[in-house]
C-alpha cells in the first residue's frame, strides 16, 4: 500500500490571477486604479508576447509559465521591441513580483520556480541631473501674488513663516 500524501490540486492559473486583481490588490492591498490598470496592462502585454514568442494561448497558461527564463525574455522583447525605456521595464516586473509574491502564498508548490522568478534583478539605469529653480526664476515665483487683494497678501505673509 502507497503511504504517500496525496498532492493538492494545482491552482488554476486564471482564478488565481482573477483573485490577486480583485481580492488581493482591491481589497487587502487597497491599491489605486491606476497602479490596478499598469498591472493589466502587464499582464496583457505577457500573454500577447507569450501567445507570439511561444504558441501558448493565455487560456493554457499555467503558474509554471511565470518562471525566470519566460519573464527575462518578456522584459527583454520589451526594451527591444517595444521600445520601453528601462524605468517602464522596471514597472512590468514590478507588476510581475507582485504576483509572484500573492502567487507563492496561495501555492506552495511552485515556490521553487517563484523563487528563482523573483531574484530577477531590477535593470540599473542612469538618473538625469536634479535641476533646480534659477535665483531669479525663484524671485519671480515670489513675487508673483497680487499683494493688494487678500488671497496675495495671505500668501505672502504664508512664505514668511517658512
Amino acid at each position: 500500500m502507497n503511504s504517500a500524501k496525496p498532492q493538492p490540486p494545482k491552482t488554476d492559473f486564471s482564478s488565481l490571477l482573477q483573485r490577486y486583481f480583485c481580492d488581493y490588490l482591491r481589497q487587502q492591498r487597497n491599491a489605486s486604479q491606476e497602479t490596478i490598470s499598469s498591472y493589466r496592462d502587464t499582464f496583457r502585454l505577457f500573454f500577447r508576447f507569450t501567445e507570439r514568442q511561444f504558441r501558448k494561448m493565455p487560456s493554457s497558461l499555467t503558474l509554471a509559465d511565470l518562471d525566470a527564463p519566460q519573464i527575462l525574455a518578456f522584459l527583454e522583447a520589451l526594451e527591444s521591441q517595444r521600445h520601453n525605456s528601462v524605468r517602464s521595464r522596471n514597472l512590468r516586473l514590478a507588476a510581475l513580483r507582485s504576483f509572484l509574491r500573492y502567487a507563492a502564498s496561495q501555492e506552495p508548490s511552485a515556490l521553487a520556480s517563484i523563487t528563482r522568478a523573483l531574484a530577477i534583478p531590477v535593470k540599473r539605469f542612469d538618473r538625469g541631473p536634479v535641476s533646480y529653480v534659477a535665483r531669479e526664476e525663484m524671485t519671480a515665483l515670489l513675487n508673483a501674488p497680487d499683494r493688494t487683494n487678500w488671497s496675495g497678501h495671505r500668501w505672502s505673509n504664508a512664505r514668511h513663516d517658512v
